[in-house]
């Protein structure tokens, strides 16, 4: 029996003052609304209603069950309302989980116009660096095109980055600019260092010979597992590194960070905005998936103005 359906008609025939007129306004046969009164008094144990062929009428125990149910439906609505709310407005608190690199340098800048677009909405961020992120406890997980999630989550592409070969202006400055993909071996390179990868040897792809692939013997200067480390050495002066364009696009458009060996890269990169669900999507999280895909976007359009003869430089 569905006590909650039980319950909505017995308030209705008490409310219409008869069976046959709550069955109209529940759109429901007679026949079905007088077996759900009748289980739901087996079920009680009591009689709730009299019946005559003139009149209907509550018993003691029938009034003070429907008290009860009143307060028990009213309470229902209200948590239906509550969380219909919180799916159609702008407003509560927005979950939002991702790795470290990308909390520091794709999502942290977005704060400040987010909010000041969405004021009632507060971001909780999460930063784990974990390969199987648990997406199904967040409404929003921002990934890497390589980490593993359930086939049951909804993940939509926010950019197809490329991985760019870049260095700090102070960095050329004294230690001159590459033409060619082998100058990488007289210059200090900063590699990331990845399961199966050959830290002597950089693949370099060229997107405009049909991804033409050279492999370049190098020695590099520093090597690390963690992508923030040689991006901080790379801006105060270390060397070249591989970046995806979407974490040094502020720093290309701001100067600070120049392109080498355009229009080399080193591989493409997809960044994910991941959903627990496509059903019941808060309107917050979709809000922020597409100011997110609006804002990167932006923001690699504007850092590939900054070598206007490579027009292929980022993928949308």
């Amino acid at each position: 029996m569905d006590r909650l359906l039980s319950m909505r008609v017995f308030q209705q025939v008490v409310d219409q003052e008869g069976f046959a007129a709550a069955a109209r306004s529940l759109d429901m046969s007679a026949a079905a609304v007088t077996r759900l009164i009748t289980d739901l008094e087996q079920h009680l144990g009591t009689r709730l209603l009299q019946r005559t062929t003139r009149k209907l009428s509550l018993t003691e125990a029938g009034r003070s069950y429907l008290n009860q149910v009143r307060n028990i439906l009213g309470a229902v609505d209200e948590a239906e309302a509550c969380a219909r709310q919180q799916t159609d407005e702008m407003v509560g608190v927005l979950r939002v989980l991702t790795q470290p690199v990308m909390a520091a340098y794709i999502l942290a800048p977005l704060v400040t116009e987010f909010r000041r677009r969405h004021p009632k909405v507060m971001l909780d961020v999460t930063v784990d660096s974990a390969a199987t992120p648990p997406i199904e406890d967040f409404d929003l997980t921002i990934l890497g095109a390589g980490t593993q999630y359930d086939a049951n989550i909804v993940a939509r592409p926010v950019i197809i980055s490329e991985g760019l070969l870049c260095a700090s202006t102070s960095y050329l400055r004294h230690a001159g600019t590459p033409h060619e993909p082998e100058d990488l071996r007289r210059h200090a390179c900063l590699r990331l260092r990845q399961p199966g990868a050959r830290l002597r040897e950089w693949r370099l792809i060229n997107p405009q010979e049909a991804d033409r692939e050279v492999n370049v013997d190098v020695e590099p200067a520093l090597v690390a597992n963690h992508t923030e480390t040689l991006l901080r050495a790379m801006l105060d002066g270390a060397g070249i590194s591989a970046q995806p364009l979407d974490l040094v696009a502020n720093y290309l458009h701001d100067g600070r960070v120049q392109r080498v060996l355009a229009p080399w890269i080193t591989g493409r990169f997809t960044l994910y905005a991941a959903l627990p669900s496509r059903k019941y999507v808060p309107a917050r999280a979709r809000a922020f998936m597409e100011f997110l895909i609006e804002q990167t976007r932006l923001k690699a359009a504007q850092a590939q103005r900054t070598w206007p003869e490579h027009p292929d430089g980022v993928v949308f």
